[in-house]
């Protein structure tokens, strides 16, 4: 098991790639601090997953990721983590309208909201490990989206688009997390990425079928076609890979 005697951070622990991650974590060895904004939530979906929070291996919290002085609290009261792995979205309501119909204050909270507690999240990462002296890997979440720019037609025939809100903050993480690591500047304190292709979640057959001819031939990614990556990332076989950012999508961005 790769990750054996680690202890990682999962935010954002509750949504489809955080819930399927923790068990995969568990699989690998490490005990786990999951964290979301609705502990109810976040627990229900974790016994959904065929976790034993009673045995020892997962913490649960409760975090608002926005609230600065929770994210604070929170690494405070944290003890012996070698890493952590951002799975959150944070978004308002008025989130993934088309662009024409997107209001700059609803841009301006969303990119607020994402990318700023993504920002606190690798500060606060960064305070920790100044202050523990425990190598630290963190691993962001990132998309295609964050590389390329979008392929609009093949949201054609379909209510659905590529947010505006999403490809500014992904591509903006990437930045961030390089600028991270690069202020912080020690071998042991790594900041890298995943950018995953599109992960199915049962959406319109025709956007499935248009998409995949953008790639090798799988299409829309299983979230278990993405754990790899994040785990190889948390492990010591990456050590010295640092500030990159992996790309996971069957050839869409070729």
């Amino acid at each position: 098991m790769i990750l054996n005697d680690k202890k990682i951070l999962v935010v954002g622990a509750a949504g489809l790639l955080g819930a399927t991650l923790v068990k995969e974590l568990v699989a690998q060895g490490a005990k786990v601090v999951a964290v979301d904004i609705s502990l109810e939530r976040l627990e229900k979906k974790l016994i959904e997953n065929d976790l034993d929070l009673k045995g020892g291996f997962v913490e649960t919290w409760q975090l608002d990721l926005a609230d600065k002085d929770a994210v604070v609290s929170m690494f405070n009261s944290l003890d012996g983590v070698n890493g952590a792995v951002n799975c959150a979205y944070p978004r308002n309501k008025k989130y993934g309208k088309h662009f024409f119909d997107v209001s700059v204050e609803d841009f301006n909270e969303n990119v607020s909201l994402n990318l700023g507690s993504s920002f606190l999240l690798m500060q606060q990462c960064a305070v920790y490990f100044k202050r523990t002296n425990i190598p630290f890997s963190l691993v962001n979440i990132s998309s295609i989206y964050g590389v390329v720019a979008p392929k609009f037609e093949i949201y054609d025939g379909t209510s659905m688009t590529m947010p505006v809100e999403y490809a500014a903050i992904k591509a903006a993480l990437i930045h961030l997390s390089k600028y991270t690591t690069k202020y912080v500047s020690d071998s042991r304190f790594r900041v890298n990425l995943v950018s995953p292709g599109g992960v199915f979640d049962h959406q319109p057959e025709l956007f499935l079928d248009k998409y995949r001819k953008h790639t090798f031939g799988t299409g829309m990614l299983d979230v278990d076609d993405v754990l790899g990556s994040i785990i190889f990332l948390l492990s010591d076989k990456s050590k010295y890979i640092n500030a990159q950012n992996l790309i996971v999508d069957d050839g869409f961005t070729v």
